[in-house]
């Protein structure tokens, strides 16, 4: 694992130096040099049979699976249905699906390692890390306002540096509309709002909605935040966030079974699920076409490719992955806090001891949890509201050995 990390610190040195040279190119073709450096980044460790059962051996697996498969096991009996990864120093531990994509088709269409499911909140990992690449471009910096790209937003104040860590008071944009607004804003354009829609209802909604808080006095976490990085992506790269991510992670770490919710492709229907909150299926939801706070859909699979390019230093500059995983909720000593775009539990020292993101939309929930240190990841997305997803202790524990259980990680469940 070493010595792959430092293969990939020369391949993004030679990168970098690539983009140095070339101060006149386009975004894209940066972009595109940027997916050739990738195309290998996120694929699976290559051990031989030997080194395997050499890594078992270390990390105890055979007695780690068991214990995860009694905890798994247990959450399906309590409600869960979704797909489980569990997976440590490159060898998968556990991988399983429970249950349905849609209820109402019954055994037609059980769960497979292929189910797409709304990642909700983990798809901000995404936009961040787009985001944080095109500041590595020289497209973006953190210090640019949001009138750099939108002139009418009534928000003045608010840097990408406070909205990627949730520091810009900006109120959340599903809770500003009020039923009439909507249906009289919207009656004549389309059914369901975009990035764009909201951005110019923002600009011109009298009275402005009023903000959470000023900009950089403390971390309020908001949709808003997201969704705005989503249309300063779009404006720079004068392209869709669908396909912008698309060209920079998706088809870079070849997660080829990722789309954006706008996605018109055909293979996004294949395996994708539905939602299901207190035994009822949830509809399109009105906001649902509004991307880079939710909005990405994924499996188990993918999300674990997506673990090795962050935890392989491979996706952004060392130097930039760092800066996202360094605590920016500093208002009061906490165990928990917030980067660019990841949450993280604190070690004793007030570093990132586990870095995560969870999610609920509409039925869905996920969980994204991972140990630099450790190199484990736990990935478990659902399709069915169920608490238990958010409930990692026993499998942290696990992980690190029963005797040996982290004393950061006193809570049964994190923030979504």
């Amino acid at each position: 694992m070493v010595q792959a990390r430092g293969l990939w610190s020369w391949v993004l040195g030679l990168f970098i130096a690539g983009l140095i040279g070339a101060c006149g190119s386009s975004t894209e073709k940066q972009i595109a040099k940027s997916a050739r450096d990738l195309r290998s980044c996120a694929d699976e460790q290559k051990l031989s049979v030997a080194q395997q059962q050499a890594v078992r051996k270390q990390i105890n697996a055979d007695q780690k699976s068991e214990a995860i498969e009694a905890i798994v096991r247990q959450k399906v009996r309590e409600g869960f249905n979704g797909n489980v990864l569990v997976a440590q120093k490159g060898i998968v531990l556990y991988k399983n699906c429970f249950g349905l994509g849609h209820f109402e088709r019954g055994e037609r269409d059980t769960l497979v390692e292929d189910s797409k499911f709304q990642l909700a909140s983990l798809s901000k990992t995404f936009t961040a890390v787009g985001t944080l690449k095109l500041i590595e471009m020289g497209k973006l910096s953190l210090d640019d306002s949001i009138q750099k790209f939108y002139p009418d937003f009534p928000y003045h104040g608010i840097s990408v540096r406070e909205l990627l860590s949730h520091r810009s008071g900006l109120p959340n944009y599903a809770y500003s509309f009020d039923d009439s607004m909507k249906v009289n804003f919207y009656k004549r354009e389309k059914p369901y709002p975009t990035n764009a829609t909201i951005m110019h209802w923002f600009a011109t909604v009298k009275p402005t909605p009023q903000r959470y808080n000023i900009p950089g006095r403390g971390f309020s976490y908001s949709n808003t935040n997201y969704m705005v990085l989503a249309s300063i992506i779009e404006k720079v790269t004068k392209q869709s966030y669908e396909s912008y991510i698309n060209k920079t992670i998706l088809e870079p770490l070849g997660m080829r079974e990722t789309f954006v919710a706008t996605s018109r492709n055909e293979a996004f229907n294949r395996h994708k699920t539905a939602g299901y909150q207190w035994n009822r299926r949830i509809p399109k939801d009105y906001y649902d076409d509004v991307v880079g706070d939710k909005g990405i859909y994924s499996t188990i699979g993918d999300l674990f490719r997506w673990y090795r390019a962050l935890n392989g230093n491979c996706i952004l500059q060392k130097k930039t992955m760092a800066e996202a995983f360094i605590p920016r909720s500093f208002e009061r000593k906490s165990t928990k806090n917030y980067g660019y775009g990841f949450r993280m539990m604190l070690d004793a020292n007030s570093q990132p001891e586990f870095i995560y993101h969870s999610g609920w939309w509409k039925g869905y929930n996920t969980m994204f949890w991972f140990s630099p240190k450790d190199e484990y990841v736990i990935i478990m997305l659902g399709n069915k509201y169920n608490k238990t997803v958010y409930r990692v202790k026993e499998l942290i524990e696990v992980l690190h050995g029963k005797e040996a259980a982290p004393s950061t990680n006193q809570d049964t469940e994190v923030e979504i």
